[in-house]
């Protein structure tokens, strides 16, 4: 079975060398999988406009024709990112096959400013089943920038299925997500539910 073509995009202030990000791309790269992880413009003063702008252009550049599967995996503000496109401007050819937001802020979040911008997107089920075919939420138990009940209440507005990581906590290099096996088996043939490291 081929590899799918994986995005990969990581929240405020990037993904460190040890995060699960670089290390799922790591894994997917070395059995050839093509992967693109972008650092986007000002990653630790991020601006909506701009993150949005590089976040198409990344997907307008993954392979069409349907004989590669198109996945994006996005952590954290990168999520919220994600809704804002979905409600957007309606383009067919940046349509990917299967999507998972991983530990969002709560969509209201107030308590970190650099993160305004991307507050209080669309959450609408119609928008983000255009964005994606498949659309899948993980989030951890003790996320301090997500609570249960918000990622709940997110997972029922959009209508997606929701998998929470029992210890969890931001799913970060500081919770201790460097290697991540279940978000790897997921990119690679759709297994669920996601399952703790």
């Amino acid at each position: 079975m081929s590899l799918p073509h994986t995005l990969i995009l990581h929240g405020l202030g990037g993904s460190g060398p040890e995060h699960w990000q670089n290390w799922l791309a790591g894994e997917l790269a070395h059995h050839g999988g093509s992967v693109d992880l972008p650092r986007f413009s000002s990653p630790d003063a991020p601006r909506l406009s701009a993150w949005v702008d590089e976040l198409r252009s990344h997907l307008a550049a993954m392979p069409t024709g349907g004989s590669v599967e198109r996945v994006v995996v996005a952590h954290s503000l990168a999520a919220l990112l994600w809704l804002h496109h979905a409600g957007g401007t309606f383009d067919e050819a940046l349509r990917v096959d299967r999507m998972l937001l991983v530990a969002p802020p709560a969509p209201d979040f107030d308590g970190e400013p650099a993160i305004s911008e991307f507050l209080h997107p669309v959450l609408d089920p119609t928008v983000v089943r255009r964005a994606a075919v498949s659309t899948r939420l993980v989030v951890g138990e003790g996320d301090p920038y997500c609570t249960l009940a918000e990622a709940k209440e997110l997972a029922e507005a959009l209508r997606v299925d929701l998998d929470v990581i029992v210890g969890g906590a931001h799913l970060n290099i500081d919770a201790g997500y460097g290697e991540w096996g279940a978000v790897l088996k997921w990119v690679r043939s759709g297994r669920v539910p996601l399952t703790p490291r």
